[in-house]
């Protein structure tokens, strides 16, 4: 008769009540999370902080940073390159400002050796200067990437201090520039303005000729 009912709570304890404690966050853990979100976040803005450094956007069309990205040391990698081929190599030396960040040695579907370095300008576009003993089509179809069967057709002419350079198709809405001096096909291409191609196409046509392995 005395026995509590089944369902009456317990002595002491309240019909709902959560144990002591029950639902509260350890102590300081609250500040600790808002701390490790702080320093996410300022990882996030350091990460995107380089990345915009690195490319800027300009309504012509993207830019890079002339002072980020890798840069190569021309003068080795050419008198590398001439040292291993059986054409005369030729060195420009580009305005202060110009910067050369990539160089190669690569070959035409025909077998030629294409002599490249390239070059981000002053103004953060890209122009690469192309050497070689390909014939005009082959070197155009190697540096612009067209197909073996293409047949990239000759455009307009301009003139640099007397030399005549070719205009033809480059890479995507790029165009190339091509001429023979001394026996030896020049390709200029890239994102330049026009005023920078003549630039290259003025160093490269007084430059030197480096020591090769015929001289």
């Amino acid at each position: 008769m005395g026995d509590t009912p089944a369902n009456e709570p317990a002595a002491g304890r309240t019909a709902g009540a959560q144990p002591a404690g029950a639902g509260r966050r350890p102590a300081g853990r609250g500040l600790r999370d808002m701390v490790l979100s702080l320093v996410v976040l300022g990882v996030l803005v350091v990460v995107l902080g380089g990345i915009s450094r690195g490319c800027s956007f300009s309504p012509g069309g993207p830019s890079v940073d002339s002072a980020a990205g890798p840069t190569v040391d021309q003068d080795v990698a050419l008198h590398r390159a001439a040292g291993l081929v059986d054409f005369p190599v030729r060195e420009p030396q580009l305005p202060a400002g110009w910067r050369a960040n990539s160089s190669d040695t690569v070959t035409t579907a025909a077998g030629a050796t294409s002599v490249q370095v390239g070059w981000l300008t002053a103004q953060g576009r890209y122009l690469r200067l192309a050497q070689s003993s390909a014939e005009v089509v082959d070197l155009v179809r190697l540096e612009a990437d067209l197909a073996a069967d293409a047949q990239p057709s000759a455009g307009p002419t301009m003139e640099v201090d007397g030399q005549v350079w070719t205009e033809y198709p480059g890479r995507q809405d790029e165009r190339s520039w091509v001429t023979d001096l001394a026996g030896v096909r020049l390709l200029i291409t890239g994102n330049g303005d026009q005023d920078e191609v003549r630039t290259v196409a003025a160093a490269v046509q007084r430059a030197p000729t480096l020591p090769s392995i015929s001289g």
